[in-house]
């Protein structure tokens, strides 16, 4: 094999390599921070930053006083992440949390699912 053939059989490893399609995941990150003792005072806000490793939401959540990141599962539906709380009930002894959840995820989702709270995420053009 001469060095031209060579560097074309290379180029075209690479190139099957690239082009393989990539499987569907999602993958996330939670930090939490107890924001208050009583539901009550529970803030209504929910706020999205997207980049280029995924989307961030930040938003405040009623959950058990124990809470703990292997409460919090992520999983592909569709065109949709279901995020799901574990424990997260509206009984006595729970605290108000201030999440920050960081989802990144393979094909591009349109849909988040928080517990039963559904929300559209769209992209917009620049």
């Amino acid at each position: 094999m001469n060095k031209g053939t060579t560097v074309i059989a290379l180029l075209v490893i690479a190139c099957s390599i690239m082009s393989c399609d990539r499987k569907p995941f999602v993958e996330h990150k939670v930090k939490f921070e107890k924001v208050a003792e009583d539901c009550s005072e529970r803030q209504s806000y929910f706020r999205l930053n997207s980049n280029f490793g995924g989307e961030r939401y930040e938003f405040e959540k009623c959950l058990p006083a124990d809470f703990n990141k292997d409460q919090l599962t992520t999983e592909r539906s569709g065109d949709t992440v279901l995020v799901s709380f574990k424990n997260a009930s509206a009984v006595e002894g729970n605290k108000v949390y201030h999440i920050t959840l960081d989802i990144d995820s393979y094909p591009r989702y349109h849909y988040l699912t928080i517990d039963q709270d559904t929300y559209s995420i769209s992209s917009t053009e620049k």
